[in-house]
């Protein structure tokens, strides 16, 4: 089993006008995307799983277009900023290959539970941020992390 975690690009600050949900993607943030959706070139994706947050689905839609991967994104709300890394592990159980767009601090917080269980510190993972995880199965604190590659 494979997975990639992508945090999403940089993003406008957060501001009192715009709610964190709908915080758009800069330039650079833009950048950074592409920069990463390049890393997964000839990669074997089966799905991309994307937060509904506007700029993790922008993220997930540069990667897509990038790729040329034809389905569509699949927008879950487990993959928000604080979600729960079990209860994300709990939707994984059954699919492999597949990339999840998200957001700090559960990209951070999963890749750790993935790797070494609950009560370990996060993974340090900039904007757009790209990690792989790998295991024979999904088990959690048995998944070895491969590797982060920052913009």
């Amino acid at each position: 089993m494979k997975l990639w975690v992508l945090r999403h690009g940089e993003a406008v600050p957060h501001g009192s006008r715009v709610h964190d949900s709908e915080r758009e993607l800069t330039e650079r943030g833009r950048e950074e995307v592409l920069h990463s959706a390049a890393l997964l070139m000839g990669q074997p994706l089966t799905a991309i799983y994307a937060s509904p947050y506007l700029r993790a689905q922008q993220t997930a839609q540069l990667v897509r277009e990038t790729l040329g991967f034809e389905p569509e994104i699949r927008t879950v709300d487990w993959l928000t900023p604080d979600s729960d890394s079990d209860k994300v592990a709990e939707q994984l159980v059954s699919v492999s290959d597949v990339l999840l767009v998200s957001h700090n601090p559960l990209v951070g917080n999963l890749l750790s539970y993935l790797q070494h269980g609950a009560g370990y510190p996060p993974e340090k993972v900039s904007t757009a941020g790209l990690a792989e995880i790998k295991g024979d199965e999904l088990l959690v604190g048995s998944m070895t992390l491969d590797s982060i590659k920052h913009p």
